[in-house]
């Protein structure tokens, strides 16, 4: 796609500003450019038309750049895209460009902006919404792939995860593999909250629409290489092998609780807000090899232990 191709929101509430970036845009040949003077606006132009970028000022009335931002990736995650999101601000200070990308935001600029240096952020930013698109337009085909590899059994028909016997086919691949290679491997247990009182309180639709959601942050959240299974109603595996023992790093258990914990999980019905607990066992190639059922076993062990000190607790 060339630049000329892109699709582009620019959304504040004074027009002025609106005016000046369409025309720096406009310069430097961008030619898909469309105007909103309200967050509102915008996500009524998205659901007409998706927009490769969003360029949206922080401070605006009823809705600012930041619920915007927000609304913007719930949206997405809904219909399986990406849209990147660039907002424009006044504010100084560190805090507020962590606050930002806390919500969704891909970049940010300081008012007025720089016609050279919008123009090379806003192409920027269309690369990252391109290679997202991409990546989630193969998770598409993988999900028609594993429909089709339902029928071995391996598949979970509720989320698409593989099941209990997928993980143990994995953690006895790659037991060995670590044990020959001095490698590790990670096995994590995610036991998630609330589950059967969604399903008493509204059905087995809405538990099932949130597993899948579950599933889906989960599969975003973690490596391409690793394995995501349901083992239980409301227990979710992750099988991480590592090559070098110290490329395992526990930050990546905080990511899988911060996806989880982001926004609620919407459904047609409701959005409900969903917590978890983590039992983790890592094997190290280097110690007496283990079965699959003896990792399965510390890892639960580690999980009661984590369901015993309260939702978002970790324990490896």
């Amino acid at each position: 796609m060339s630049d000329k191709d892109l699709s582009i929101i620019i959304v504040d509430d004074l027009q002025f500003s609106r005016i000046v970036v369409k025309s720096a845009l406009k310069k430097a040949g961008y030619t898909g450019v469309r105007l909103a003077d309200s967050a509102h606006e915008a996500l009524r132009m998205l659901e007409e038309q998706p927009a490769d970028v969003v360029l949206a000022d922080w401070m605006m009335p009823e809705m600012n750049g930041l619920e915007l931002a927000d609304r913007i990736r719930q949206n997405d995650e809904e219909k399986g895209i990406y849209t990147s999101i660039i907002l424009f601000t006044a504010n100084e200070g560190i805090e507020y460009l962590v606050e930002a990308f806390e919500h969704g935001v891909d970049d940010y600029l300081r008012k007025p902006p720089n016609p050279l240096e919008l123009a090379a952020r806003v192409s920027a930013a269309a690369r990252i919404a391109m290679m997202q698109n991409d990546i989630l337009e193969t998770s598409r085909q993988m999900e028609q792939t594993i429909q089709r590899l339902q029928k071995t059994a391996l598949i979970d028909e509720v989320t698409g995860a593989g099941n209990e016997r997928m993980l143990i086919t994995e953690l006895d691949a790659n037991l060995e593999e670590a044990a020959t290679r001095n490698g590790g491997l990670c096995l994590a247990m995610i036991k998630l909250n609330n589950l059967d009182q969604i399903e008493d309180d509204a059905g087995i639709n809405d538990k099932n629409e949130v597993l899948v959601g579950i599933y889906r942050r989960l599969r975003r959240t973690v490596r391409p290489t690793d394995v995501i299974t349901r083992l239980d109603n409301d227990i979710f595996g992750i099988v991480m092998s590592h090559t070098n023992l110290g490329s395992f790093k526990m930050n990546a258990l905080d990511r899988i609780l911060a996806a989880i914990n982001q926004r609620p999980f919407k459904t047609r019905d409701s959005d409900y807000i969903i917590s978890g607990s983590i039992g983790v066992y890592y094997y190290n190639g280097n110690q007496s090899a283990i079965s699959s059922t003896e990792m399965l076993e510390l890892t639960q062990s580690n999980l009661t232990k984590a369901i015993s000190q309260g939702a978002n607790s970790i324990i490896s």
